[in-house]
């Protein structure tokens, strides 16, 4: 996936997280939950950014790295807002589906940088 193409598909999927939060129950442990989500999820873009402008593979890899790890959060939210009772799977579904996507492309990503050096 060229670098614009992954750059647009993490924004669209930083606002999804964004109306999946907003459409959250208003009780402690959805907020909680849910706000933790949004954070995670909104900061996977903006990662990515960063990543893209990296001046070296080593940056681009160490970046990359953190792209990786706030993908695997918010999967881990998301399940614990499906698995807790506060969501229900099928209301989920696409967004999980979406971290996990991104997971897997990040780490291929950062798999053929560490080829190149």
């Amino acid at each position: 996936m060229k670098n614009e193409e992954m750059r647009e598909r993490t924004k669209k999927f930083a606002l999804r997280i964004v109306k999946m939060f907003c459409c959250l129950p208003k009780t402690t442990e959805a907020q909680v939950l849910g706000k933790q989500a949004l954070r995670a999820g909104t900061s996977i873009g903006a990662n990515y950014r960063e990543a893209s402008r990296s001046r070296s593979n080593s940056e681009l890899i160490a970046k990359l790295g953190i792209v990786e790890q706030e993908a695997d959060e918010t999967a881990y939210w998301l399940e614990l807002l499906v698995e807790s009772g506060i969501v229900a799977e099928p209301k989920m579904k696409e967004l999980r589906q979406g971290a996990e996507e991104l997971l897997r492309m990040t780490i291929a990503a950062i798999k053929t940088a560490k080829a190149i050096s």
